[in-house]
């Protein structure tokens, strides 16, 4: 199993701060071992690492509150939103105190003229989606799970959109966050572009709670489209797939999802959804723009797929035949446990240019074959992000070694390839040994970040940076 290192432990002034916010918070402070271990939780194969306590967080007042009391006693403070990270965000290998901010889940105000909003950290993508769909609006940043907006403002998220609407550090106008020592700052204003000072927004979004907690994002929207029309293209091979999707993005098609399935995932999908496609590698599309506009995108892309051996194309604006197409690359995570029943599944994802994204996966699958792993492959084709999922008996000692060397090697050769060891999972505890490989001495600098924000190192311990430089 991956490890999860444990950190020395601050005994005493972990006593004196439970104490102290216990008296401050009443019912909304809690130690059950059962509520503690669920904000340890974590979705990938990394041990949980339980805090010492969950403070249930109302406003920013009670975010800053729990900080200074912290801060005081120099105790760890861990931010919590639903849980859905992947890579140990939110375990407390020092141990210290929880703030759950689900409680913090208002809309705080719709800007429908300027195409922007506020919100609590708490707020979930579908929650805002919801709310702005009678004003014709919506935020694109889709993770696939339902996240809260401050988790993913604080990994960096991203998703099926992106290669359209961006990620979350281009939807983020500015955040209001409470720093280490209990400071509530606020890093930008509504505007849509600015040139005063650092861009302390950027720094915030992605930093994975190890300098502040987020207690409030100014976040772009966007008008929803006039049409949307989904489809989906078989191919011969995961190289043809990615072919088409390079000729998509030179061609310059504003192509609003494009995302690949292997053909183990295809086949997946169709005995858990009970589809009939065919089970060869596959794009799903989707179109965003007027209704003239939507039609030319399609049929673009049909004489593009076509070049390289593209067969059984549809295209549907229907959307109840849209919902189920999607619903589908959604539950591709469930479809692919049901291929080996009991096991559990460990994602993990690595970025590279468009231009090796055919190498790198089909380098992955030969190596998943070489080790005897199973590990089929989603991607989000359009930024050249993919994800290999695999599906482990946790029992099995050599197994997980083995699908360790698979990970280890799988980031090693993203990096080879000009990438990143992570396109939207963040650094958190499970990516940590690739950064500096990635970064080179510019991981120092983000120590030294930390180091001036942080000098106590109680925001979120143990995460993204090398132990030396925490």
């Amino acid at each position: 199993m991956a490890q999860a290192t444990d950190m020395p432990r601050n005994e005493t002034g972990i006593d004196t701060a439970l104490g102290i916010l216990k008296q401050q918070f009443g019912e909304r402070f809690q130690m059950g071992a059962a509520i503690r271990e669920q904000h340890g939780h974590t979705t990938t194969w990394i041990r949980n690492q339980a805090p010492d306590a969950v403070v249930f967080a109302r406003s920013t007042d009670d975010v800053a509150a729990v900080v200074k009391v912290c801060a005081a006693h120099k105790v760890p403070v861990i931010a919590f939103g639903t849980g859905t990270s992947l890579e140990g965000h939110v375990n407390a290998p020092a141990g210290g105190v929880s703030i759950d901010v689900t409680q913090m889940d208002a809309v705080v105000e719709v800007n429908a003229g300027d195409l922007d909003c506020r919100v609590q950290p708490g707020v979930t993508r579908e929650a805002l989606n919801t709310h702005l769909r009678d004003q014709g609006l919506f935020f694109p940043i889709d993770p696939g799970a339902n996240a809260s907006l401050g988790g993913m403002t604080a990994t960096r998220a991203s998703g099926t959109n992106a290669v359209r609407y961006g990620t979350m550090k281009d939807n983020v106008l500015a955040v209001e966050a409470v720093m280490a020592d209990g400071t509530v700052i606020r890093t930008g204003a509504r505007a849509r572009k600015s040139s005063a000072g650092y861009d302390l927004t950027r720094l915030m979004v992605g930093s994975e709670g190890t300098l502040g907690v987020i207690t409030e994002i100014t976040l772009k929207l966007q008008g929803i489209p006039e049409a949307i029309s989904s489809a989906r293209c078989s191919f011969p091979s995961v190289e043809a797939a990615c072919e088409t999707v390079q000729s998509v993005i030179q061609y310059g098609l504003p192509v609003a999802r494009i995302e690949l399935l292997d053909a183990m995932v295809v086949r997946a999908v169709n005995g858990y959804a009970k589809l009939s496609l065919p089970e060869t590698p596959m794009l799903l599309l989707e179109f965003h723009g007027s209704d003239a506009g939507v039609v030319e995108q399609t049929e673009t892309f049909a004489a593009l797929a076509d070049e390289n051996g593209g067969t059984d194309y549809q295209a549907t604006t229907t959307m109840e035949e849209r919902n189920k197409l999607w619903q589908a690359r959604h539950d591709a995570y469930w479809a692919m446990l049901a291929l080996r029943p009991g096991c559990k599944a460990v994602a993990t994802d690595v970025c590279v240019p468009i231009s090796r994204l055919a190498e790198a996966v089909g380098r992955a699958n030969a190596k998943a074959a070489e080790l005897d792993l199973i590990a089929p492959i989603v991607g989000h084709a359009g930024d050249g992000n993919f994800h290999a999922s695999l599906l482990l008996d946790m029992d099995d000692a050599d197994e997980v070694a083995r699908a360790e060397d698979f990970i280890s090697w799988l980031n090693e050769l993203a990096i080879s390839m000009e990438g990143t060891c992570t396109g939207e999972h963040g650094i958190g505890q499970g990516k940590r040994p690739y950064l500096v490989k990635e970064l080179g001495a510019a991981v120092g600098v983000m120590g030294a970040i930390k180091q001036a924000l942080d000098p106590d190192n109680i925001m979120n311990p143990g995460k993204i940076l090398p132990e030396s430089l925490a």
